[in-house]
């Protein structure tokens, strides 16, 4: 292969890394706290509970995936998860990995259940879980930025003192990621580069789990296009491998010491 079919095209490329690169700004942060509230799924069910929203929206109106009437029934069906668990967590505590889990689990079978008759239901399934970065464009970037930017600012202000105010924003996010990047780079983007950082410092953590993060998106897209590879599934095996070159480095660090 040669070197030019190696070269970054921006005008290709460049949306997509755009759109990792936000998803990475929140989901890096609230990865580390997912991390340390020990509910490590959250984001794949809620994530998950949000694409059955999509699904279901897609079969009753029969509307192209990314149209309103799809994201507010992605939007409620998270919500409805994000309450639904922020009740079992003040009932049931020591049960609420396991509840996770089981809605997670619940909420695909469904999907796929709703999807059984629609002869486009697997297309549709993979393109969820999977999602499909290389197609993002800037209409669909900027709400999602502008969304971003509220949570942030939320977090910064007051979320992050409100323990009850998480599940809510975390399914505002995890919503907008889903039809953005899909719930597996969701899932990646949150949880990956937060082992990689696990005992860091929160300033420290932050600036290595950005990075690491925005290397990912960005070799991962850069090589998925020569090799012809889907990219999200491949930006999620490269954050995979520089997380655990991370953790290699950072045991030889203190091995040394």
């Amino acid at each position: 292969m040669s070197a030019a079919g190696f070269a970054f095209d921006w005008s290709i490329l460049g949306p997509p890394l755009l759109a990792g690169l936000l998803v990475a700004a929140t989901h890096v942060l609230l990865g580390r706290r997912v991390l340390e509230r020990g509910i490590i799924f959250i984001d794949l069910t809620i994530a998950q509970v949000a694409a059955l929203g999509a699904v279901i929206a897609l079969m009753i109106h029969g509307e192209e995936e990314g149209g309103w009437i799809t994201q507010l029934a992605a939007g409620c069906a998270a919500l409805l998860a994000a309450g639904l668990l922020t009740w079992t967590e003040r009932r049931f505590r020591h049960l609420q990995e396991a509840l996770i889990g089981s809605l997670y689990v619940v909420s695909a079978c469904v999907a796929l259940l709703v999807l059984a008759r629609n002869p486009h239901g697997a297309e549709h399934m993979q393109e969820l879980l999977a999602g499909q970065i290389l197609w993002v464009n800037a209409a669909q970037i900027w709400p999602v930025a502008v969304l971003y930017a509220a949570v942030l600012a939320a977090w910064l202000l007051w979320a992050r003192h409100e323990p009850r105010a998480f599940y809510v924003l975390f399914a505002f996010v995890v919503t907008a990621s889903v039809q953005l990047v899909g719930v597996y780079l969701v899932f990646a983007t949150l949880i990956l580069p937060a082992i990689a950082t696990h005992g860091l410092g929160e300033r420290r953590g932050l600036v290595v789990g950005y990075g690491l993060a925005a290397a990912g998106y960005g070799l991962g897209l850069w090589l998925s296009v020569p090799f012809d590879l889907p990219a999200g599934p491949f930006i999620v095996c490269v954050l995979a491998v520089l997380t655990l070159g991370s953790l290699v480095v950072r045991g030889a660090a203190r091995t040394e010491v």
